[in-house]
């Protein structure tokens, strides 16, 4: 957070980067999921007035469209000044300070909804299905092994497991696209013959996302099992083909490429176990 006074001190340009950084780590802190070291701390200025004061230093930029300058305006004048319409505040000045800039938010750098916390009256440990495991081969790219993770855990899976030469989900990149996900879940490095290995040990069935199998739409999902994704260029290598034993489904496709990325690949997937073991209950 930087006091708005300083603000003036800084060149147009610099004043809107600084700006919509820390719009955007207002919203996370009014959320309640404040990145480290981020969290609002200005102790002779309620939160709510900080905002006010920012938001009106992007209702004088001269850049401002016309519109956006009313909406704003209208947003800082309501009254009572509540959270929502401190949160509005904040995404309506960050975005359209970003169009100024001429960069657009991508899709990780959205603010996310807080998860359940202990505070709410909710359980603050995460829910999953027990035993539903994925196990990502050879996936090159951060950002789809970051999409992995989220996917996994907001679906309910249980493990992550990855091969010797998938991409670091440690890396800058992947934490990104994981929103908090690559974090929460950790990871586990195997080769497909330790996999092979973890699954017998753990009585837990086989079964790869590829093309050629059986419908997804019919597959008969296990109620435990590990799920083999392969990687971006070459799919699931024979060594993990043959490892999945319990079988291998596919999703059924109309376009002309018939191609979906792998992160997109594994997100139906992934609802779709979820939805078979839900009905179960």
């Amino acid at each position: 957070m930087i006091e708005p006074g300083k603000l003036n001190t800084l060149s147009p340009g610099q004043k809107r980067r600084k700006l919509a950084l820390t719009f955007g780590a207002l919203e996370r802190d009014i959320d309640g999921i404040p990145e480290k070291g981020s969290e609002y701390s200005f102790k002779n200025m309620p939160r709510a007035e900080y905002t006010k004061r920012l938001a009106q230093i992007v209702i004088d930029d001269p850049s401002l469209p016309p519109d956006a300058r009313e909406e704003l305006s209208a947003l800082v004048g309501r009254e009572p000044f509540d959270v929502d319409a401190e949160r509005r505040t904040c995404n309506v000045a960050r975005n359209n300070l970003l169009a100024i800039i001429g960069t657009f938010p991508a899709e990780w750098d959205l603010i996310i909804a807080p998860h359940k916390t202990a505070a709410a009256g909710t359980v603050a440990v995460r829910d999953f299905f027990p035993g539903v495991c994925v196990y990502a081969e050879d996936i090159r790219s951060p950002f789809n092994i970051g999409s992995i993770f989220r996917s996994a855990e907001a679906m309910g899976a249980e493990k992550v497991i990855i091969s010797p030469r998938c991409v670091d989900p440690s890396h800058s990149k992947s934490l990104r696209s994981g929103m908090g996900c690559v974090e929460t879940m950790g990871f586990e490095r195997m080769s497909v013959g330790e996999l092979s290995d973890y699954a017998e040990k753990e009585n837990l069935p086989v079964f790869v996302l590829e093309t050629g199998g059986d419908d997804i739409r019919t597959f008969d999902f296990p109620e435990r099992g590990i799920c083999i994704i392969g990687s971006e260029e070459l799919g699931v290598s024979p060594e993990a083909l043959s490892a999945a034993t319990y079988g291998r489904v596919s999703i059924p496709m109309k376009g002309l490429k018939a191609s979906l990325n792998v992160g997109v690949a594994f997100g139906i997937l992934m609802q779709k176990w979820a939805e078979s073991l839900a009905s179960r209950k």
